[in-house]
C-alpha cells in the first residue's frame, strides 16, 4: 500500500512545508497532501506534525518529524507484510 502523509498549511510556520517538499523530492513513492486545515489546532499551534496513514506523528523539530514520518511508514509496511511473524514464506 502506498503511504500517504498529510500536512496542514497552517502548520508551515513550524517547518512542515520543507518536510513536505523533502518527502516529495526524496521519496516520490509517498503521496504528500496539504490541506487548509486538519482540525488539530491545539497541536498545530505548538509543534510540527503530520498525519501518516491517518495517524498523528509529531516532533519538536522539522528534522525529527521527517525522521519519525519515515519510521512510521517503515513500521506500517512491516505490519502490512506480516512483520517478523510473517509465515507466508
Amino acid at each position: 500500500m502506498r503511504a500517504i502523509v498529510e500536512f496542514c498549511i497552517n502548520n508551515a510556520g513550524h517547518g512542515t512545508e520543507e518536510v513536505a517538499r523533502r518527502l516529495e523530492q526524496e521519496h516520490p513513492d509517498i503521496d504528500v497532501v496539504e490541506y487548509d486545515c486538519m482540525n488539530h489546532c491545539a497541536l498545530c499551534a505548538t509543534e510540527p506534525y503530520a498525519l501518516v496513514n491517518g495517524e498523528i506523528v509529531s516532533a519538536p523539530t522539522p528534522d525529527e518529524l521527517y525522521d519519525k514520518i519515515l519510521a512510521k511508514i517503515e513500521s506500517d509496511e512491516l505490519a502490512e507484510d506480516g512483520g517478523f511473524f510473517n509465515t507466508s514464506e
